[in-house]
């Protein structure tokens, strides 16, 4: 409550707003843009692209570590800059408050990067923020399940560049789009999550789709049968239509064949004579 209060009483950083916004960007106004800023910001989803796992940042502890280093499965990877006392804060938040629910073992089965893309934050601060949301999930999380890095102007424009996640400095702050992504263990981009509010249902489904490799077909193709992505509402729905028609139809298929079966039977069964 009181990590609420100091946030709330704090000036907040810049999330984008203004000029053209296509359907599957979220942004937060909070200052207006001018046409040219609000084209210089956004998402365009690059599903199936890969990001560069030859990119190298720094962890939390200072060491030099290229993204194939961490990104060994399926990861959710968070833009954010640790300056930022608002939306990035909440973003980390709401993903610390969803990721007790999620059905997966993190640094086994899937793993969260916090990247900064502010080239002037520290590992210091990354190590910083890293022991606060840890500690603001109140369960056991291992170290290696959430890792927090900073890197140079390079790198970060490298990632982000190949995830369709456009930015740029507004004063002291940064004018950016509020979404988090998901990719496969080779990199390959898979799902995009908006705003700063976490179903462990949607996260979990995510991890699934990107577990490539390491959960068999039949599981990813009844998921993808049962749940659909819903690019609008940008979550995961069950699909009650097309799961109930299956029901149905099974269950009359059943009911067809007891009566062929029975019917079967009684004219093999020989009658008795009187």
């Amino acid at each position: 409550m009181s990590a609420l209060l100091l946030l709330a009483l704090l000036p907040p950083c810049h999330a984008a707003t203004g000029g053209s916004v296509a359907p599957q960007e979220h942004h937060h106004s909070v200052l207006p843009l001018t046409p040219e800023e609000g084209e210089a910001v956004g998402v365009t989803e690059h599903l199936g692209e890969k990001i560069p796992l030859d990119a190298t940042f720094r962890d939390e502890a200072g060491r030099t570590v290229p993204l194939r280093e961490l990104i060994t499965g399926p990861t959710i990877i968070l833009p954010v800059y640790y300056s930022c006392t608002n939306i990035c804060n909440f973003l980390q938040q709401g993903l610390a408050a969803a990721l007790p629910g999620v059905k997966k073992k993190a640094g086994e089965e899937y793993r969260v990067l916090s990247v900064s893309f502010d080239d002037g934050d520290s590992p210091e601060m990354a190590s910083r923020f890293k022991k606060t949301y840890l500690q603001a999930m109140d369960v056991p999380f291992p170290e290696g399940g959430w890792r927090f890095l900073v890197g140079d102007s390079v790198n970060i424009h490298r990632l982000t560049a190949a995830a369709g996640y456009r930015f740029f400095r507004k004063g002291r702050d940064f004018v950016h789009p509020v979404a988090s992504f998901i990719v496969t263990g080779d990199g390959t981009v898979v799902r995009y999550l908006y705003g700063t509010t976490f179903l462990p249902k949607d996260l979990t489904l995510a991890l699934v789709e990107a577990q490539q490799g390491k959960v068999g077909k039949t599981i990813r193709k009844m998921v993808g049968y049962c749940f659909t992505f819903d690019p609008v509402k940008k979550s995961y729905v069950f699909n009650l239509l097309r799961v109930c028609a299956t029901v149905v139809i099974i269950s009359a298929g059943g009911f067809l064949a007891f009566l062929i079966l029975t019917g079967r039977n009684s004219r093999r069964r020989p009658t008795r004579e009187s």
